[in-house]
C-alpha cells in the first residue's frame, strides 16, 4: 500500500519558497543596490547599539558601507532552517553585518525575487 504523502502547512511552504529564493539571489553573480531600511528598524538598531556597544558593527558604519558596496543575500548556517541575511558585498560576516530582508525599504528594490523575498521573510 502506497503512502499518502502529507500536505505541507502555508507556513512550510511558505519558507520553502524563500530558502529557494534566497538560493537563488545568493548565486546571482551581480549585486543588489542597497534601498536603504525602514525607519523602525533604525531606530531599533539605533537603540539597540546605545545599549549593547560594541555587540555588532555600529548601524550608521554598517549603511555606509552598504551604500559603497551594495548589498548580496546569504543563507545561515543552516539553510533549510529558513534563515535570510542581507549582508554588505564584501562581508561574509552574518552575525555582526547581516539584517533581515524584511528589514529593507520596499520602495526602492528593482528585483522582483528581492521584492518577494522581503514580502515573504
Amino acid at each position: 500500500m502506497e503512502s499518502v504523502p502529507s500536505p505541507i502547512s502555508p507556513e512550510e511552504e511558505k519558507k520553502q519558497k524563500k530558502i529557494s529564493l534566497a538560493i537563488e539571489l545568493s548565486q546571482t553573480p551581480e549585486n543588489f543596490s542597497f534601498p536603504g531600511i525602514n525607519s523602525e528598524t533604525y531606530a531599533k538598531m539605533k537603540a539597540d547599539e546605545e545599549e549593547f556597544p560594541g555587540y555588532a558593527t555600529p548601524i550608521d558604519e554598517l549603511l555606509e558601507r552598504f551604500t559603497k558596496e551594495g548589498m548580496k543575500v546569504v543563507l545561515g548556517k543552516n539553510p533549510e532552517s529558513g534563515n535570510v541575511y542581507i549582508l554588505p558585498v564584501q562581508s561574509n560576516d552574518i552575525e555582526n553585518d547581516g539584517i533581515f530582508p524584511k528589514q529593507l525599504q520596499m520602495e526602492g528594490i528593482t528585483d522582483e525575487k528581492l521584492k518577494e523575498l522581503v514580502i515573504l521573510d
